[in-house]
Parts: C-alpha cells; structure tokens; sequence
C-alpha cells in the first residue's frame, strides 16, 4: 500500500509543479510560492484539525519547521538556477539529487535493500535524470559555453536538489504516526521565510484572476501530495517511499505533453520506461 500512496504522492506533486509552472507564465515565481504555500497552509490546517488524532509535540513543530525551510531553500534556488543558469543542467541535476538524498539517508538510518530494490532505485534515479533532461542547453551539449555560469548553475541545482530531498527525510523523522501537524509546521516556517525574504524583495504580492487560481490549485495539489508521502512514509521505508515520490518530473512532462500537446523526447521516454520498470522491482523487491 506505501508504494502505491509514494507512487501517488509523486504524480500529484507533478501535477502541483505543472499547475504552478502555468502561473509563472502569467505572474512572477515568488509570488506564485507565496501563494501557493498560503493554499497548502490552509489544507494542511483543514486536514490536520479533521485527521489528527491528538495534538502536536515540539518535535513535530521542530522536524516539520526544518523540512518546510528546506524544501523554501529548495524553491528558491530552483527559480534562481532555472531563471540565471542552464535549464538543461538545472533540471536533471535538482531532480537527481532530489532523488538520491532520500536513498542515502534511508541506508544510513538503517533500511535494508534487496539486490533486486537496490536495481530498481538506480533504475528510478536514471528516469528521473532522463525525464528531466529538456535539451535547452547553451551549446547544444546541455553545457554552457560559460564555464563558470555551468558551475554556478551546477551548485545552486545540487543546492536546490538536497533542499527538496531534506524536505522528505526530515519529514520521515517526525514521530507520531496518526498526526498530520508536522506539515502545518512546516508550511509555517515556509511561508516565515518567504514573507521574510521579501521583507528584502519588496516584491508586490497582488495576483488575481487566473494566476491566482493556478497558484491556489498549485498549493492544494502539493499539500495533497505532502499528506501521501507522510502516510506512505510511516508504513514504509524512507529509502524507497522517498525515491517513488521523487518520481514527480514524470507525470509533470506527461500533462505537458497531453495538455499542451509539446513533444516528448525520446529520451524522456526511455526515463518514462525506465521509471515503469523500477517501480516493478521495488515492488518485488
């Protein structure tokens, strides 16, 4: 059951990532977040107060606290990568970090893979890598000509790829199992940092109309998939539930290649594949 809620976790946080990439089109990307985190508070809330069996404890405020700030470093710098750097570097390299973080915490913490599961989490890594590579690159190659902007791009992707990867490992480690108040704590602290950081953007934080719908839906969709990933996560291995939802760039270029109708690589789709069959070793591993 944990890898079908992982597994589900990952879709609808690409869907959360499609929805809020079609707001950027229309407003800016720190805004879109800001709202998007307000939406998220507001779920997090809804679903904790109906949910939650009891109240909360300082270690669920202090493990949720640090997975929000992370996965709003992680944010942050993507946009910055993504806006500054090379999208074809940026992309593969955020998502496998993403990936692999969860997987070495796992092992170090003391979940034991199969040689059959440790197969299909290098399988999973690769579709993540591959589904992530969109040929934007500078030269053709994925590689700037500038030498220097490659590695700047490199280290914020690396930077913003641990950020969203701590995001699921601090949230494994919070202890109760019945509770959904670690992500109310960790919407708190994002949106803390957000609206501090801007203390020193002074950006207006005014959206109406269709981008403030796509930004709320956006926000609904990640907590949505925040609140699988925990229930996943309890019952399961961080190793492998934290890889499964990482899985997430998938089903974002799948609703971009079947709404808006752009072409999908074929080494996207070997990722695609490659992705399909990782999920069936872990399965049987």
């Amino acid at each position: 059951m944990h890898l079908f809620l992982a597994l589900t976790s990952a879709m609808v946080l690409g869907s959360a990532d499609f929805v809020g990439g079609l707001a950027t089109k229309r407003a800016r990307a720190f805004v879109v977040v800001c709202w998007s985190n307000t939406a998220g508070l507001v779920t997090a809330l809804a679903f904790a107060g109906f949910l939650s069996r009891g109240g909360t404890g300082w270690w669920e405020v202090a493990w949720g606290g640090l997975a929000g700030l992370c996965g709003s470093l992680g944010a942050v710098l993507l946009y910055h990568a993504l806006a500054n750097g090379v999208m074809s570097l940026v992309a593969p390299t955020t998502a496998a970090a993403a990936a692999a973080l969860p997987v070495i915490a796992g092992v170090l913490l003391g979940d034991r893979l199969t040689a059959l599961a440790v197969v299909g989490a290098l399988c999973a890594l690769g579709s993540v890598l591959l589904v992530s590579l969109n040929g934007d690159g500078g030269d053709g190659t994925g590689v700037s000509a500038d030498r220097r902007k490659a590695l700047r791009s490199l280290g914020m992707a690396l930077t913003a790829g641990a950020g969203f990867g701590l995001f699921f490992v601090f949230l494994a480690r919070t202890p109760s199992h019945t509770s959904l108040w670690p992500l109310v704590w960790a919407r708190c602290a994002s949106l803390t940092l957000l609206l501090g950081l801007n203390l020193v953007r002074r950006t207006p934080l005014r959206m109406s109309g269709q981008p403030r719908r796509l930004a709320l839906l956006s926000g609904v969709l990640d907590m949505g998939s925040s609140i699988l990933y925990l229930v996943a996560v309890r019952d399961g291995t961080l190793a492998i539930v934290g890889l499964l939802a990482s899985l997430y760039p998938i089903s974002t270029v799948l609703l971009a290649r079947f709404v808006l109708k752009e072409r999908i690589r074929g080494i996207q789709q070997v990722g695609v594949v490659l992705a399909v069959g990782s999920v069936l070793l872990l399965a049987w591993g």
